[in-house]
């Protein structure tokens, strides 16, 4: 018997469940015949077959005569422990998915998703701020050349491969993603950072090109040089590495304390943020948009890029008007735009 259970551990997962409901399914109707007047129906015999191997036991039916407790005694030692080989098998199968998943082996398969490219620091803290702001429910999926995720968290999925391999971005449902954001390499010069991601950028565009889709990219540039080259790539938006960093410190030694205003906009775990919503039917002109959201406690401040609409109140709002507005959390939440 011993020998058999042994082979039985090497079967496959498929082949095991097979296996076993019909050892249990013929149980069932062994006891039936055993003792017919214990058991009135194969299905209670299917019922105290199930609740032995379980170790339930509830004692509504149990074998009387010595042939049918003799075959009880089997299905504790062969029954139970074919449930604890199952058992053994699914624990396997998990433990194989999440080593998989924590060696980006697995292909992602949601949507809406916000696609980045290249591991850092700068990396993880733009992680971070995605996954633990209460108001970003996206999932992030990661490609890199790491050999392990690098951060654990039930929203972040990691792709391990060459982002300018079709297979890999294909992997990382880059068709289904919200946008694709390039980092720049944190260990390389400025020319060969930039010459990574407009490698990568340039990869990404020919895809898109080929599967006729409209990706949005946004690229991290550590040279102000380097933007041309990246405008005949197709990207969306550039991130200048190496400017914001004088540009706020020039702030703080001109206006004292300006820097931690700047700092509470850029984090959203916290204070005052910046929010993104779309008109409401009755509003015909920037004031009527302005007025009614003053009074809830938030500010507008631009649509779009545009911060001049606060000089232009009589203006009419444009149609696909993307309106950023000013407020804590709170009051986002309870905005009525009605």
């Amino acid at each position: 018997m011993f020998e058999l259970i042994k082979r039985i551990v090497k079967i496959n997962p498929g082949k095991l469940i097979l296996f076993a409901s019909l050892f249990y399914i013929a149980s069932a109707y062994i006891i039936y015949i055993i003792e017919p007047q214990t058991f009135p129906s194969p299905f209670a015999g299917f019922w105290w077959v199930m609740t032995t191997v379980t170790t339930v036991g509830f004692g509504d039916y149990s074998p009387t005569t010595v042939p049918g407790r003799m075959f009880g005694i089997f299905l504790y030692i062969f029954g139970i422990g074919l449930v604890g080989i199952i058992l053994g098998k699914v624990v396997d199968f998990y433990t194989y998915y999440g080593r998989l998943k924590m060696e980006g082996k697995l292909a992602y398969k949601g949507k809406d998703h916000f696609l980045i490219i290249g591991w850092s620091k700068s990396v993880q803290k733009t992680i971070e701020e995605i996954l633990l702001s209460r108001d970003i429910k996206t999932d992030v999926v990661l490609i890199d050349h790491v050999k392990e995720a690098p951060f654990k968290h039930e929203r972040f999925h990691y792709i391990r491969g060459n982002p300018t391999n079709t297979k890999v971005l294909q992997e990382a449902n880059i068709d289904r993603a919200n946008s694709v954001s390039i980092f720049a390499s944190e260990n390389d010069y400025e020319v060969q950072a930039d010459g990574k991601t407009l490698l990568i950028a340039s990869a990404i565009e020919r895809y898109a090109v080929d599967q006729k889709r409209n990706i949005y990219t946004i690229v991290e540039i550590t040279h102000e040089d380097h933007i041309r080259m990246f405008q005949h790539a197709g990207v969306n938006e550039f991130v200048l590495s190496s400017e914001s960093f004088p540009q706020l410190m020039t702030k703080s030694m001109l206006h004292h304390g300006s820097s931690r205003l700047f700092m509470q906009l850029l984090n959203h775990t916290y204070g005052e943020n910046i929010w993104e919503i779309s008109p409401a039917p009755s509003w015909r002109i920037y004031k009527d948009a302005f007025d009614a959201l003053s009074e809830q406690g938030a500010n507008l401040i631009a649509d779009g890029p545009d911060f001049s609409i606060i000089r232009r109140m009589g203006d009419p709002i444009s149609e696909g008007a993307r309106l950023f507005i000013i407020c804590d959390h709170a009051t986002y939440e309870n905005l009525k735009l009605q």
